[in-house]
């Protein structure tokens, strides 16, 4: 029997296969489709200190081998989460994660210490692509002083397991990633979706309204693993790998450039099915190479 069992920052995963914030819902969206409780972890779309309505329509657009999309983290606020979803999937049998969003850091550390009392929460994913407002709008995971403070205020008031999802619109991502795992955090995932736009020549117009967005899918795997690669030999935090992970392979690739987990997906959009597909995936694929454990192929790419 493969042990496909992983540990991050002390908190055990039954597979390293989780599901990526704003892709999955709350999970009961999926129910349907496949056992929720199969997986090793999910996180949940992107919450804030008070009820967002999201940026206008139209704001996703298929792109070649992607996805482009700038939702504007809509949601109803951090204490609708509390009282109303909460109790609807706090019975999973698996790791529930909640991804913070803001707009100061006052905002991420309000929304941080509210959720340090749910039980069934064991940790936060910190989304520092947001733009902060008290610095004109500059994005808090692009600006590395800005990274640093954001997640030296939250560790002090978060308790519990702090992953800090980063920005791959930046220069260096090993620097980002050393000066968050200087700060307390306990794991980085990454990448967050690349900054990108898209055109249609007919009517000389943005597709999405907001003229840029966010790229997901298979077209920035190839920058994604660059990144995991070059975090995993710049920090000893566990890392967390996510773009354009379609299949086992993918995953599998990840675990090779050095992450623990991954996160799939723009990949559950086109097979609700897809990350019970890929768990399944990892286990042939450990067992037809006599990989007794799933720990031992997290960062063991040969170069």
């Amino acid at each position: 029997m493969v042990n496909l069992e992983v540990n991050i920052g002390g908190l055990k995963f039954k597979n390293p296969v989780t599901t990526a914030s704003g892709t999955f819902g709350y999970g009961s969206e999926y129910e349907e489709f496949i056992d929720v409780n199969r997986l090793g972890g999910i996180f949940v779309k992107g919450t804030t200190g008070s009820r967002r309505e999201g940026n206008p329509y139209p704001r996703m657009a298929e792109t070649p081998s992607g996805m482009l999309n700038s939702i504007g983290l809509q949601n109803k606020g951090v204490d609708y989460f509390i009282d109303h979803i909460y109790p609807e999937i706090k019975h999973y049998e698996t790791n529930i994660f909640v991804n913070v969003s803001g707009s100061t850091i006052k905002e991420y550390v309000e929304v941080s210490e509210k959720l340090n009392d749910l039980e069934k929460i064991p940790g936060i994913e910190l989304n520092i692509s947001c733009p902060n407002v008290k610095e004109g709008g500059m994005v808090f995971g692009t600006h590395c002083p800005s990274a640093i403070q954001v997640t030296r205020e939250v560790r002090r008031a978060y308790h519990k397991l702090l992953i800090v999802k980063l920005s791959p619109n930046v220069t260096s991502i090993p620097e980002f990633a050393k000066a968050v795992e200087g700060e307390g955090a306990d794991s980085i995932s990454l990448i967050n979706t690349l900054l990108a736009m898209a055109i249609n020549h007919e009517t000389r117009k943005p597709v999405i309204a907001t003229i840029t967005g966010g790229l997901s899918g298979p077209a920035v795997k190839p920058v994604a693993l660059r990144m995991v690669w070059e975090a995993y030999h710049a920090v000893k935090i566990p890392i967390i790998g996510i773009g354009g992970i379609m299949n086992a392979g993918d995953a599998i690739e990840f675990l090779l450039a050095g992450s623990t987990a991954i996160q799939v997906g723009t990949a559950n959009f086109i097979d609700p099915q897809v990350s019970v597909k890929i768990i399944e995936g990892i286990g042939d694929y450990c067992e037809q190479h006599k990989i007794q454990s799933i720990k031992d192929l997290v960062g063991a790419l040969e170069t």
